[in-house]
């Protein structure tokens, strides 16, 4: 799919081209390829010159080849955008290519974005671009732009990760923790800590790439200020994610103690059980041995005292475990 973004009275408009003549009658300041076709390609080369790499999306590309800048200035950068689904939380490589005419800070040049599937982020800065006239003045403006909609996002999935805790905090501090509970609340933190370290890895990349950009001297004095808000915006995400990490660890503990409270009492009933038999048991060992005279046999209340001296052995410590607590 290949959409086109261009400004009008300040604001984003959004056309989707289906050919290269389409292509032709726009100005775009944006130029967004998900899933492009090999034909999509062929029309970006033919109309702009720019040949889109083969390793553009790839996951295992060097870390030190995600930022660079070509002999013709163009700036590349391939960054990581966080898709915070309930189902399968992930992240979506997306590639940048930045193209400045001369590397005029006066020229709106044209960004052009490449990944493969939707990404949350662009569709909420779409959607204020539409509604915000001057939020967006060049291609500059729209990829910081969409790193600090990338910020506010992560913060935006920060507090749900964070009431989710407080959900599972309020289970384990209830004090009644069953298996079945301990399972679930185990399940949701495993959960809230996987998303939350792909939050943080993303706010680690963002960082970078905002870097990069202010090292690479292409941003206005007033997008370098931007781009330093965006790093500090970052940097108060880095100690909530901390934070998080620290209670998801405490809610780890926590549950685990009680399944060990919970297995204790399993193995105090056998223990107690255990001790509890052992006087009948030595009783019934001691009238099985084989005596020359078997004191069943030869006294007609031999049968019924054996039974009642095993009774009354076994009820002695039961009574004693009651009397000390050990049974509750």
């Amino acid at each position: 799919m290949l959409n086109i973004f261009t400004l009008a009275n300040g604001r984003l408009f959004q056309e989707e081209i289906e050919s290269l003549e389409e292509l032709a009658k726009f100005q775009p300041i944006w130029v967004d390829l998900e899933s492009p076709t090999v034909e999509e390609k062929r029309w970006i080369k033919q109309h702009y010159g720019l040949s889109i790499p083969e390793d553009a999306m790839d996951e295992d590309i060097e870390e030190s080849a995600r930022f660079y800048e070509e002999d013709n200035g163009d700036r590349h950068i391939r960054s990581d955008f966080l898709i915070a689904d309930e189902d399968e939380p992930r992240t979506v490589r997306v590639a940048f290519i930045l193209n400045l005419v001369n590397d005029d800070l006066k020229s709106k040049g044209v960004l052009f974005s490449i990944h493969d599937e939707d990404v949350p982020v662009f569709r909420l800065l779409r959607m204020r671009a539409r509604r915000m006239p001057g939020l967006i003045e060049d291609a500059r403006e729209v990829l910081l732009k969409l790193f600090d909609a990338d910020a506010e996002y992560s913060a935006d999935t920060l507090e749900g990760v964070h009431d989710q805790l407080e959900l599972a905090s309020a289970k384990v501090l209830s004090g009644d923790i069953t298996d079945e509970i301990a399972g679930e609340v185990l399940a949701t933190i495993a959960r809230q800590e996987d998303l939350n370290g792909r939050i943080r890895r993303n706010v680690m990349d963002t960082r970078r790439a905002v870097s990069f950009m202010m090292r690479s001297r292409m941003l206005s004095t007033d997008q370098f200020e931007e781009a330093r808000q965006i790093l500090r915006d970052m940097d108060s995400l880095d100690s909530h994610t901390a934070f998080l990490f620290d209670k998801i660890n405490f809610l780890m503990d926590a549950i685990v103690g009680f399944i060990n409270i919970n297995q204790n009492k399993i193995i105090k009933i056998f223990s107690v059980a255990s001790v509890a038999l052992l006087p009948p048991t030595l009783i019934a060992s001691l009238y099985g041995m084989n005596f020359q005279f078997m004191p069943e046999l030869q006294w007609r209340f031999g049968y019924p005292f054996a039974l009642g001296l095993m009774v009354a052995s076994a009820v002695g410590p039961m009574w004693y475990f009651r009397r000390r607590g050990w049974l509750k």
